[in-house]
This record gives structure tokens, C-alpha cells and sequence, in this order.
């Protein structure tokens, strides 16, 4: 039967409700498409398996389909290993060390020569009487020679013992002994010395390939008897210098030539090592490279006939048959899956975002707003390509095109993402984006680099974004970056003119600035759109004159002041555990709104004395409290309060059960048959899907509890609070709110120290105010959240249990 014309949703609307709430709306078009590609592949697709063992009968024959290959794992092996021992040991060559230690030697020779050649530095002025010790205190070279000793080994990289000190003292280090220790030193280095001769000559004829350390450079030394070892280079030192000092070492003495000599010898390092780590990774590759050993079986061979006893040869032309069919098969799907990139946008967003508590029309939401934020500037990056153009024809300066290229506030694209969808999935944007925007600009990587970059550090600026001038500032420090940024870019491309880097600078500050105030400009739009829920946007609603906080605090004062308590133990717990604590105060000031509609049927609003619920019966006093919840939503949605506040409203009961009138409809039923259905005296729920909403929920029940308890000591505040929060966690109101024990025994220690705090003890003052009685009465609200989970009357027994429990004692 057709429903009447009026019930039925318009076209746009039905539409709409499509989008929003379908899984099926991306996983149609991925469906159609691997359908159709499974539709080419057809013939192919069937793959004959085998299950025989060796000894097995066959029980029909078998032909090979087509010409394929078996490979033979014996032969295999044996090549690669004959691969492996033909790489050369790689041994690196550090061709730096003579020129750096020369150098070293150089500069300590020569820094203590001039320190010798200076003047004595006269001592500071002295008085009359003390003018005559003037010429014992003056500081002369030599002093300061032996002063800065230590500064002469660093330089050398040995230690001096004062007697060679002395030597060269004595021969005010003499040029000659530098250049005599130079050109020994670097004779015997550039010659090669390596750590283990022994372990170098076990290669033979065979060779080693020798680097340089920046392996830029290599080549194969096969020569190996000409490198030196250690102790044989520290032989040839006094084989090398005796024809130099024949030669040079005229006005040396023979003490400074055997200082000559030691320094020489100390001075040595191998300069040739064994790089096994590199030989091992190119022993890898060549074993790698090393093809398999194949043998062909041919199209139409019989690989086994109808009763024969399958043999090992038979079952592995059998395996690899299938094996190699079934490869055939995954190309085909490599060819559909290449196809198919074209539509990685879809694909990425599905993978991407799917967090485990999030909805349906909130996943469709998401990736409905990721497309448009991309489709949008992927339009201003296509735009851009005419910018260039059109500024060369109206000004009579040179611009080259990538330095106007820096100006687009394509970064804008990532801010807008982070502030509304966090800093991970900026980031996860900002790399499809610049990939996108490079196909749309000839694929130029350095123009990838630049908007991956800048965008990455745009968004990363704006994680934490509660205040409109932080658009500003944040487009500012991108101006900066991106300034930096292309430099290295135009360094990176040889455009380095002091003109082009003018230009490219000016456009760089004017994008990241530009970016920052188009998504200023955009953000607003979007929240409404979208319907997003932004820090700036929660402390508005944090504003406590809200219109629908002020008719709260007129029509139901009591929920008014219970909520606003609520809101300010979520924020404390919230910061405690590393959550968002803004969310979860507001979200406390709004989560009981719903009972402005009845106000007078809860507790904390009635001032006449009388309880409402005393002349209902049970299920109709349930079914009040639990339409509070249904309220609260249709309210938020009224004032606009975003569907994260409207959320918690509806989970910050989660589904737990209304004790006091479930056990009151039990004793009303006990002279009856009638069983009492414990469904229908529960919250509707869902349980808290996030961990700002599990803390608006634990909030409001410890809040109930302990406005409830007599004489809120602290002692009695803690074992209150440990009770009623592990009556929460056990009846499993926070299992899909990834709340760990840790968190709970953090939050736990905060709740005592703020509701202590909040119900402390007060000096008594002498005037007595009424009869000092506290009414009582049955209060209805607060059982449903503080004696639904225990009661301050449980024996000790009971409370020490779950106080061991949470860890707190």
C-alpha cells in the first residue's frame, strides 16, 4: 500500500537522506567496478586445485593447458651461491684523513711558532711602592707555550710527554720538523693502511673493491701486498725518513729525528676498512639477481594419467601448475587494480577514515567534506595556472611563473581540514593534494615538495586553533616557513638570481598570509555546512549566556546548577587523562537540557516539597526521566548546538538500568504473577561512543551522588567515588568509550580532589538559621544516577573491594 502523498519526503530530501545515512553510497561504485573487471577476466578466473599426495591415484588424466616453467631448486641454489662468493669485499678508503691530519699538524706547528715570535705581555699597572716587581711578573712566550700544551696534543691527536715538548721548544717548532712529520705521515697513508693485513691477503688474486667513504668512488685493488698493515706502516715510517733527513734534516739534532719518528709513528690510523655490512648487502643483490633455474613443460604434456601413482616429479609439475595459474590470475588483478587508481581518492578516504566509534552519516559526512575541501582547491590551483599570464601583461616586470606559482593559498586546503577533522587527517590530505595539484601543474616535483610541505606545517600550526587571530598567526609563520621553503626549492632548481628570490619570497609570505585568511574566511561556512563542531565554535557555547543556558537557569535552576558542577568536574577529569576538556565541559553544561520541558518532575527543581513522581506509577515516572534524553536532542537541534553535544546528550546515560522505580515496580508486583521487564525502566542509549562522552556520564552520576551524601567528608567522598565508578565500568556502560583502568584510576584520584573540594566543611556560624533539618525526600533524578550505581550504605567490606580494585586505597 502506497503512502498517502503528504507523508512522503520530497525528491531532494529523500536525496539527501540517501547520502547521508547509506553505507552503500561508496561502496556501490567500488562493487560496480570490480564487478566489471571480474566480468573481462571471466575465462580466467577458474583455477583447477589439486589435493593429491605422493602415492595418491590419480583419478582422471591431466594435460598441461599451456607452456610453463618448473623451476629447479637444486641448480637454483647452486647459482646463487656461486654468485655470492664472486662479490668482492667492499673495503671503504677514507682518502680525507692524510689532508685533515696534515692539516691538523700544520695549524699546531704553526699557532705555537707564532705564539713564541710575540712580545712578553707587560703585567696589568701596578702602585709605586711594588713598580720594581714589574719585570718578575711579566708573562713571557714560553709560559704561555707550556700553558697551552694540552691545546698542542688535541691538535696532533697524541699526547706529547714534556721531554719531546721540551725538543720542540727548544727548536721553536721548527718548520722543518712540521714539514719532515707532514710529508713521512702522508707518504705512508696515501700508500694505504689497513687494520688486519692477514684478513686482506686471505683474498688472493681475487681483488676487493675499494670506496670512498661518500661511495661516490670505487674501484678494484688487486695489488693487496702493496697496502700497508699497522705495525709494517710503523716499520716503514724509519725506512721512509731516513733518506728526508739526509736530505732536510741539516740543522735538526738527532733527538728531534727520533721525535720526528714517534710522532710519526703515534700519528697512524688505518685508513682502509672493512665495510661488511655493505659487502653482505651487495652478496644479497647478487643472489637476488641470480634468475631460477628453469625446465619447460610443454602445452598438451601429460602430467599424470587416470590410475597412476602420483610421484614426487608429477606432484610438483601439479603444484606448480596451479601455483603459476594462480599467478596469471593476480596480474589480471594488477591490471584492474592499476585501472582502478584512478579512483584512489575514494578508495584512501574509505581506508583512511573509519574510526571504530564512528557512524555511517558521519564517515559519508566526512569524506562529502574531504571532497569538496579538495575539489575546491584543486579549481584555485587550476585557476592559478592563468595568474602568471595575466600579471606578465600588466606589469613590466619579469616574474618567472613558479615564483607566482608560491602565492596560491592552496595551504588553506589543509588548515580547513585540520580544524575541523585534526591534525592526522590534514596531514593524509596534504599528501593527496600535492600529488593532485602536481599532475594539474605537468608533474613538477619541486612544486609537490613545496605544497606537501608548506600545507603539512599550515595544518600542523592550526592543531590547537580556539581563537580567530590564530588564523593570523598561524598564516604569518607560514609566510615565514614558506619564504625558507622556496628558497631551497628555487636553490634545488638553479634559479638563484637575486631577482628570481625577491619575487619568490614576496609570493611565498603572500600565500602562507593569503591561506590563513581564506581559511579564516571559509571556516565559518564549513561549520555550518558540515555541521562541525570546532574549539572555537565550543567556546562559544561555553559562553554560560547562551540562550538556552539562560532559560535553563530560569525554568530549571536546580539542573542549571547540577550542570554547570557537571561540566566543571568533566573539564578537571577531561585535562587529567588527556582529553579534550573544553568538549567536555560544554558538553557537561548541556547534557541535561531536556528537562526544562519537565522541569518540576526532577528533584533538584522542586522548592515546593512535594515529589511528583510519588502519584505515578513506576513505568510512567521511567519513561519521564528517560524522555529527558529525546528532549535534550530535539532541543540541541533547535539551538544548533552540533551533533557532538547532541551525541553526549543522548549517550550520557548510556543504557543503564533506573533502579529506584524498577525495584519500585517489583514491590508493587510482588502479590502478583507479573514479572517487571527490567527494558523497559533503561535508558534507550547508546552506550558512550567516546571518551569525552564516558566522563560526562561518570560527571553527572558521582555529582548526584555526592549532593546526596550526609556528612561528605573526604574519606567518604573516595570510597563513594570508587564505588559508583566501578558499578559503571562493571555493568559495561563504558566499553565503547576506549577508556582504559589507568584512566580510570586517574580519573578517580581528580574526582576526589575536585568534589572535595566543592564539598568541603564550612565554619559554623553562631546564628542558627531554621531548625538545622534537612528535608527528606525521595529524590527521583538523582537515584537515577547515583543509586543506579551504589549507594554510600554498602558495607566496608564491599567499598575496601573496590577501592583494591581501582589501585586506590
Amino acid at each position: 500500500m502506497n503512502l498517502p502523498s503528504e507523508k512522503r519526503l520530497p525528491l531532494r530530501e529523500s536525496v539527501r537522506v540517501f547520502f547521508a545515512t547509506s553505507s552503500r553510497v561508496l561502496w556501490v561504485l567500488l562493487a560496480a567496478i570490480t564487478l566489471f573487471f571480474t566480468l573481462i577476466i571471466y575465462p580466467n578466473l577458474s583455477v583447477t586445485k589439486f589435493s593429491y599426495n605422493v602415492g595418491d591415484i590419480a583419478e582422471k588424466n591431466i594435460k598441461a593447458p599451456r607452456d610453463f616453467f618448473i623451476q629447479d631448486d637444486a641448480a637454483t641454489e647452486s647459482s646463487r651461491k656461486l654468485a655470492i662468493r664472486s662479490v668482492l669485499p667492499v673495503y671503504d678508503h677514507n682518502t680525507e684523513m692524510v689532508v685533515r691530519q696534515v692539516a691538523h699538524v700544520r695549524s699546531a706547528f704553526s699557532t705555537f711558532r707564532t705564539v713564541l715570535t710575540q712580545p712578553p705581555v707587560p703585567p696589568p699597572p701596578q702602585p709605586a711602592l711594588d713598580r720594581g716587581l714589574e719585570s718578575s711578573l711579566a708573562a713571557t712566550p714560553l709560559d704561555e707555550v707550556w700553558l697551552r700544551k694540552q691545546e698542542f696534543e688535541d691538535k696532533m691527536g697524541i699526547e706529547v710527554s714534556r721531554g719531546a715538548f721540551q725538543v720542540l721548544e727548544t727548536h721553536l717548532f721548527s718548520k722543518t720538523i712540521e714539514n719532515l712529520i707532514c710529508r713521512i705521515y702522508a707518504e705512508i697513508v696515501t700508500n694505504g693502511v689497513v687494520a688486519n693485513k692477514a684478513l686482506l691477503l686471505r683474498q688472493g688474486d681475487r681483488g676487493i673493491t675499494l670506496r670512498t667513504l661518500d661511495g661516490k668512488e670505487e674501484s678494484i685493488a688487486k695489488n693487496l701486498k702493496a697496502y700497508y698493515g699497522l705495525e709494517q706502516a710503523q716499520t716503514m715510517v724509519r725506512i721512509v725518513a731516513d733518506p728526508l733527513f739526509k736530505q732536510e734534516a741539516v740543522d735538526v739534532d738527532y733527538t728531534a729525528l727520533n721525535l720526528i719518528v714517534d710522532f710519526a709513528q703515534r700519528m697512524l690510523r688505518p685508513n682502509i676498512t672493512v665495510n661488511g655490512s655493505e659487502t653482505e648487502i651487495r652478496a644479497r643483490r647478487f643472489a637476488e639477481e641470480v634468475k631460477p633455474v628453469l625446465f619447460k613443460v610443454k602445452v598438451g604434456e601429460m602430467i599424470l594419467r587416470e590410475g597412476e601413482r602420483v610421484t614426487e616429479l608429477q606432484l610438483v609439475k601439479l603444484r606448480e601448475l596451479q601455483i603459476q595459474t594462480q599467478n596469471r590470475h593476480i596480474f589480471s588483478r594488477s591490471i584492474g587494480a592499476a585501472m582502478i587508481t584512478a579512483f584512489f581518492i575514494l578508495i584512501a578516504f574509505l581506508v583512511h577514515f573509519h574510526p571504530r566509534n564512528e557512524g555511517i552519516e558521519d564517515r559519508n559526512k566526512n569524506m562529502f567534506f574531504l571532497a569538496t575541501v579538495l575539489i575546491t582547491f584543486l579549481l584555485v590551483a587550476k585557476v592559478s595556472l592563468s595568474v602568471p599570464g595575466v600579471i606578465g601583461a600588466t606589469v613590466e616586470f619579469d616574474i618567472q611563473e613558479t615564483s607566482v606559482y608560491f602565492g596560491m593559498p592552496v595551504a588553506a586546503g589543509a588548515m580547513t581540514v585540520c580544524l575541523f577533522m585534526g591534525l592526522d587527517a590534514a596531514l593524509f590530505f596534504s599528501i593527496v593534494f600535492a600529488a593532485l595539484v602536481t599532475l594539474v601543474f605537468s608533474n613538477q616535483f619541486t612544486l609537490f615538495i613545496y605544497i606537501f610541505l608548506s600545507s603539512s606545517m599550515a595544518a600542523f600550526w592550526l592543531k590547537n586553533c580556539r581563537e580567530r587571530k590564530v588564523f593570523i598567526k598561524a598564516g604569518a609563520k607560514l609566510g615565514l616557513f614558506n619564504v625558507a621553503l622556496a628558497a631551497g626549492v628555487m636553490a634545488y632548481a638553479n634559479d638563484v638570481s637575486v631577482e628570481i628570490c625577491l619575487w619568490s619570497a614576496f609570493f611565498a609570505f603572500t600565500g602562507g598570509l593569503a591561506s590563513g585568511i581564506v581559511t579564516a574566511g571559509i571556516a565559518p561556512l564549513l561549520e555550518m555546512l558540515f555541521d562541525y563542531t570546532t574549539d572555537i565554535k565550543l567556546l562559544e557555547l561555553a559562553n554560560l549566556d547562551q540562550p538556552i543556558l539562560r532559560r535553563l537557569m530560569i525554568e530549571a535552576p536546580g539542573t542549571y546548577n547540577h550542570s554547570v558542577i557537571v561540566g566543571t568536574l568533566a573539564d578537571a577529569v577531561a585535562s587529567e587523562i588527556g582529553a579534550n576538556p573544553l568538549l567536555a565541559r560544554v558538553c557537561g553544561y548541556y547534557h541535561d537540557i531536556g528537562k526544562i520541558e519537565k522541569a518540576q518532575y526532577f528533584i533538584e527543581n522542586q522548592t515546593d516539597g512535594k515529589n511528583r513522581h510519588d502519584k505515578l506509577a513506576p513505568s510512567m515516572s521511567a519513561l519521564i526521566l528517560t524522555g529527558h534524553v529525546k528532549s535534550g536532542i530535539e532541543i540541541a537541534r533547535q539551538y544548533r548546538l552540533g551533533q557532538t553535544i547532541m551525541d553526549t546528550i543522548q549517550q550520557h546515560h548510556g543504557t543503564s538500568l533506573i533502579e529506584f522505580f524498577y525495584e519500585k515496580a517489583k514491590a508493587q508486583k510482588e502479590d502478583s504473577e507479573e514479572t517487571v521487564n527490567a527494558d523497559n525502566f533503561r535508558y534507550p542509549g547508546p552506550k558512550p561512543q567516546t571518551v569525552e562522552a564516558a566522563i560526562v556520564m561518570i560527571s553527572d552520576v558521582l555529582e548526584a551522588a555526592t549532593r546526596a551524601l550526609d556528612n561528605p567528608t573526604p574519606a567518604r567522598i573516595q570510597g563513594l567515588v570508587q564505588n559508583l565508578i566501578n558499578k559503571i565500568f562493571v555493568s559495561g556502560q563504558l566499553d565503547y568509550s576506549e577508556i582504559t583502568l589507568k584512566d580510570l584510576h586517574n580519573m578517580a584520584k581528580r574526582f576526589n580532589v575536585v568534589l572535595s573540594g566543592i564539598n568541603h566543611h564550612r565554619i559554623k556560624y553562631p546564628e542558627k538559621s531554621g531548625n538545622g533539618q534537612r528535608a527528606k525526600n525521595g529524590d527521583s533524578n538523582r537515584q537515577s544516577s547515583g543509586e543506579a550505581y551504589g549507594s554510600s550504605g554498602r558495607d566496608t567490606g564491599e567499598r575496601d573491594s573496590h577501592l583494591k580494585r581501582l589501585g586506590i586505597t
